[in-house]
């Protein structure tokens, strides 16, 4: 299988996992997006080298917080305390952007496991923004 059609699958795979749970968008590229509560999220399928394709997803979780925000601080205080993804916060001028990201290998993966697998990555988001706003 190419890996343009390796990727394919994958990202078709995650869509079926997702429509499971929420309302699924398949952009023009094929990226996925969806809302996981008040948390927006895309997944992309790469081709990192031959036969190795993995999925990524982005979750931002807060947008915008106050410049002088305690939120970096905070998330890496948090960042240790969870197992599926990566926390970054980035300083706009409008305030802190954060966001949780998580790449994998998907090869294999059925609809199900791979659900369940995206599930407790943007739960962690979505929990990790109501930490930071709650």
């Amino acid at each position: 299988m190419s890996g343009g059609a390796a990727t394919a699958g994958m990202l078709d795979t995650a869509r079926q996992a997702l429509e499971r749970f929420h309302e699924v968008r398949v952009d023009d590229d094929g990226a996925l997006s969806f809302r996981h509560g008040d948390v927006p999220c895309a997944l992309q399928g790469i081709e990192l080298a031959e036969g190795l394709v993995v999925l990524s997803l982005t979750c931002v979780v807060a947008w915008d917080l106050p410049a002088d925000s305690t939120a970096p601080l905070r998330l890496a205080e948090r960042a240790g305390q969870g197992m599926f993804g990566t926390l970054g916060a980035v300083r706009t001028d409008q305030g802190w952007d954060v966001t949780l990201r998580y790449v994998f290998p998907a090869g294999g993966l059925a609809a199900e496991p791979m659900g369940t697998l995206l599930m407790l990555v943007v739960s962690t988001a979505s929990q990790v923004r109501t930490e930071l706003l709650g």
